[in-house]
């Protein structure tokens, strides 16, 4: 845009929501189009609107300008998810839009705008001993509900419940015209938003479409009732595989909330900490929480038999909640998995579990790792069976860039989560010594910052990052793998059905003709 035009535009915007709402600085816009691992490019401005009125008033202006819209949620995004295709873009700040607007605890669904957080939420509902099935993803006091029904999430609720998109019945959607899009039962005349069914899944339309299709202004979840009881527990393996299967036979059962498996580098100095009065607590929750007091005996058993390994010495380690409104109803899910995995694994302290059911939403303090170095994970979510072959071909990779990797101060690590009863969520991680971003500095706190070392700036270890990423990205879809947060860097568009593919892009067209609603998301 010449100068002139793009006076024009930030007028008019700063009329519609305020002129200390567009922010035009040169390091606000490179913070906020900046995600955890890369930037592309700088928008125009930086519009954070406070009503969803406004929201529609940026996208008429936008609309009329030619502007791309770009939305952003939390911020913890590492798949360009909101990092602009092009310069001439707006991109949305939905931090101000935190109003929860209905608790309707009667016909049990709660609405909200995209900027309220899963803690915010959480915590409200709390009050009225409510609780959505999935309740958010670990960073939750960062990520938004707008943000993560926008790129698909997982974690807290996905063993019984699914994923984010699971729990959502309805949104409201502002188009690039302007205009409000209802689905669900809220489409209808004298509708409410209590159903998500209703002739075609037009909700499911909108859950995880990266922005692509329009702008989330509200978003109605399905309530249960707060569960009153938590149970959990650890158990540790000599190998991937046994941990894999582990996971998978619980998995099966559908009786665990939540789940998370460690690589050895990422349980490193969790687990080998353990102590005596640990060791101590682990046996008697195993005891207490055992069918009968025969099956408690044979489990403390088994634990004995391996001796003080039950505590350290396992490479990869699991962990598992289950959640109830009883003692009975968690004792008897917690003894479903343990018959479960116990076949694979043996029984360990359940301190992390623990720990992280009793504050589920931590800082985000991983988005550096705990030597100061920078972090990028992926992600694919496989079929059970054919989680040994991708493992199998990721260790052999890892074998060809090991040299590689120790000259340019890259590792690797890995986190594992099945999801409902039948997916299998593998995450290679990366860390690599490197200068730190303005994303960092901004993001993160600065007494936290200070307690880390810094690094010199490594291209040649990002450069391998990036070539390691891409490779891994042919390994996931040679065994079929699908992801969540697509973004604009997980090939959605790529070796997709010729019909499918022509569906999309007509859906895309009809919503959006001009093509301005966070252009490359998805690859549209």
């Amino acid at each position: 845009m010449v100068v002139n035009e793009t006076a024009a535009v930030l007028e008019k915007l700063s009329a519609a929501i305020g002129l200390e709402y567009v922010l035009t600085d040169e390091s606000d816009r490179e913070f906020y189009a900046m995600d955890v691992y890369n930037f592309r490019h700088l928008p125009v401005a930086v519009v954070q609107p406070g009503t969803v009125q406004e929201i529609q008033e940026i996208a008429r202006i936008a609309t009329e300008s030619n502007l791309a819209l770009v939305p952003r949620g939390g911020g913890a995004s590492y798949t360009d998810a909101y990092l602009p295709n092009r310069e001439d873009s707006l991109l949305i700040d939905t931090g101000r839009l935190k109003h929860i607007v209905e608790i309707n605890a009667e016909d049990m669904y709660v609405t909200v705008e995209p900027g309220v957080t899963w803690a915010e939420l959480t915590d409200a509902l709390a009050e009225q001993g409510l609780r959505t099935p999935f309740w958010g993803p670990f960073s939750g006091l960062k990520a938004t509900v707008g943000g993560s029904t926008s790129q698909n999430s997982v974690s807290l609720g996905s063993g019984t419940y699914g994923i984010s998109a699971d729990s959502i019945l309805s949104f409201q959607i502002v188009l690039a015209n302007g205009e409000i899009l209802r689905t669900g039962s809220d489409a209808i005349a004298n509708g409410q938003p209590f159903f998500r069914w209703y002739g075609p899944d037009m909700t499911g339309l909108f859950t995880g479409d990266a922005g692509a299709l329009g702008i989330k202004a509200a978003i109605t979840l399905r309530l249960i009732r707060r569960p009153t009881r938590t149970m959990a527990c650890s158990f540790g393996f000599e190998t991937f595989d046994t941990m894999a299967a582990g996971m998978i036979a619980a998995a099966r059962e559908g009786v665990a909330s939540n789940n998370f498996g460690l690589d050895p580098k990422l349980q490193q100095g969790q687990l080998g900490s353990t102590s005596t009065t640990d060791a101590f607590n682990a046996a008697w929750a195993v005891y207490k929480t055992a069918r009968n007091p025969f099956d408690g005996a044979v489990q403390l058993g088994k634990m004995a038999a391996a001796g003080k390994r039950f505590l350290t010495g396992f490479d990869f380690s699991a962990h598992f909640g289950v959640e109830g409104c009883s003692r009975a109803e968690v004792a008897a899910k917690l003894a479903v998995v343990r018959k479960a995995v116990s076949e694979h694994g043996i029984e360990i302290a359940n301190t992390i579990p623990t720990v992280l059911m009793a504050m589920p939403f931590i800082p985000l303090y991983p988005i550096l790792g705990p030597r100061g170095e920078r972090w990028v994970p992926m992600h694919g979510i496989l079929s059970f069976s054919r989680v040994p072959k991708f493992h199998a071909e990721l260790r052999d990779l890892y074998k060809t860039f090991a040299d590689r990797m120790r000259e340019c101060k890259v590792e690797k690590a890995g986190m594992f989560t099945t999801i409902s009863t039948n997916g299998f969520l593998y995450e290679p991680v990366f860390y690599w010594e490197d200068d730190r971003t303005v994303f960092h500095k901004r993001y993160l706190p600065q007494d936290y910052l200070d307690s880390l070392p810094e690094y010199m700036p490594n291209p040649a270890g990002r450069e391998l990052v990036s070539e390691m990423k891409q490779k891994i990205q042919e390994i996931f879809s040679s065994v079929g793998a699908v992801h969540l947060q697509v973004g604009k860097s997980y090939p959605y568009m790529e070796h997709r059905h010729p019909e499918a593919s022509r569906i999309l892009k007509n859906v895309k067209h009809s919503l959006d003709p001009d093509g301005l609603m966070n252009p490359g998301g998805l690859g549209l």
